[in-house]
């Protein structure tokens, strides 16, 4: 099936460009044809073309659809990006697919990659909703530096928001706890995973003051991307479980 990503369809009926030049130009749909999209706020839409154009296809509404979130808790992906692009690229479209309700790129003291394409990881991330055929879209903040958004997470615990906060790190020198072993089925969580260099002991006592706590992924090294992967993983397998147990 395919998906179209339409933002704002029910105030103007009308597919952005790049969707209408999609639905027009390569799959060829016409007046008539049905399709169905998102906007990216939990709302699926089957619709009607009643005017095929490579710029502007205009849809009648056939039905709205509330879907439904497929699980209960949240999770917040901070990690500072790759010197490779193509590997945070990657890593972006799999925490989407497999998923994350808000991505964060942070510039830190030894990060290697000082900009980002910001505008291209963004279509890469309705693009991995799209092909995975889910209804809402992770909030994207963009590339901000670490201490900024350690100041939101800081203020965020202060108000009780009741989130869990991990920081994966390497060294020994601070005690780390295990990931799995940490993590409370259910609670909402914060991810934050440092560069190729890891974070300085400066920045990672920031985040144990800003309500972090210094986690372990297991025996293994891991890459930043397989790192950040493997964070969501098993936040969300650990929910599985606790859902499988429940149940019996």
């Amino acid at each position: 099936m395919i998906q179209f990503y339409t933002p704002d369809i029910e105030e103007t009926l009308t597919l952005p460009e790049t969707e209408s030049g999609h639905c027009c130009r390569v799959l060829r749909l016409k007046e008539g044809d049905e399709i169905e999209s998102v906007d990216g706020r939990g709302h699926r839409f089957r619709s009607e073309i009643t005017l095929a154009h490579p710029k502007h296809t205009k849809v009648r509404i056939l039905q709205r659809t509330d879907v439904e979130p497929a699980r209960r808790h949240k999770v917040t992906l901070a990690v500072a990006p790759t010197k490779n692009i193509d590997r945070i690229e990657w890593l972006l479209e799999k925490a989407v697919e497999v998923g994350v309700d808000r991505i964060v790129l942070v510039k830190c003291e030894h990060s290697e990659r000082k900009n980002v394409n910001c505008e291209r990881l963004e279509k890469i991330i309705v693009s991995a909703m799209k092909q995975s055929l889910k209804a809402s879209l992770p909030q994207f903040d963009g590339f901000v530096q670490l201490k900024e958004f350690l100041k939101g997470e800081a203020e965020a615990v202060s108000a009780g928001d009741g989130k869990q906060r991990f920081v994966g790190y390497c060294s020994d020198e601070v005690e780390r706890r295990s990931l799995a072993g940490e993590y409370a089925p259910g609670s909402d969580a914060v991810l934050l995973i440092g560069p190729e260099g890891d974070f300085s002991p400066e920045e990672i006592d920031m985040a144990l003051k800003s309500g972090f706590t210094a986690a372990t992924f297991g025996e293994m090294r891991l890459r930043t991307e397989t790192a950040a992967l493997y964070g969501l993983q098993s936040v969300h397998i650990a929910n599985d479980i606790a859902h499988a147990h429940a149940e019996k």
